[in-house]
């Protein structure tokens, strides 16, 4: 009873194996290509289940690694993002300011043609 239990064990390293060289395959593919690492996108390039990607240790450990790296470049490109986004800030704040300077300016003068035109009227 033993052997044919051995040949099936065989048979189901044999397709773990597979498996295995078919996700590392994919995840490879997938940062030659610059797509994003991560359990759906390997799970879909390679035909692997989801809870083979999981369970086995050394792919788990694989994708989890460079799913965090891709996630500290998007840190960094977000980190510049902002830095872009505080300085618009400060222009659109000297922007605010200059408009309310000009506003001001624009009322005295409004009051300075009143008064003006008072005095034309009052000569006349």
């Amino acid at each position: 009873m033993e052997e044919p239990t051995k040949y099936l064990e065989k048979s189901w390293h044999k397709r773990s194996d597979e498996a295995q060289e078919r996700v590392l395959r994919a995840i490879k593919d997938l940062q030659a290509s610059g797509e994003p690492v991560n359990f759906n996108t390997v799970h879909v390039k390679s035909g692997a289940s989801k809870n083979y990607l999981y369970n086995n240790e050394i792919i788990r450990k694989e994708i989890e690694a460079l799913r965090s790296q891709e996630a500290a470049k998007a840190g960094a490109w977000h980190k510049k993002y902002d830095r872009t986004s505080k300085s618009k800030d400060v222009l659109i704040e000297a922007k605010d300011k200059r408009i309310a300077k000009l506003e001001e300016e624009n009322i005295r003068l409004r009051r300075e043609l009143d008064n003006l035109r008072r005095l034309l009227y009052e000569k006349k």
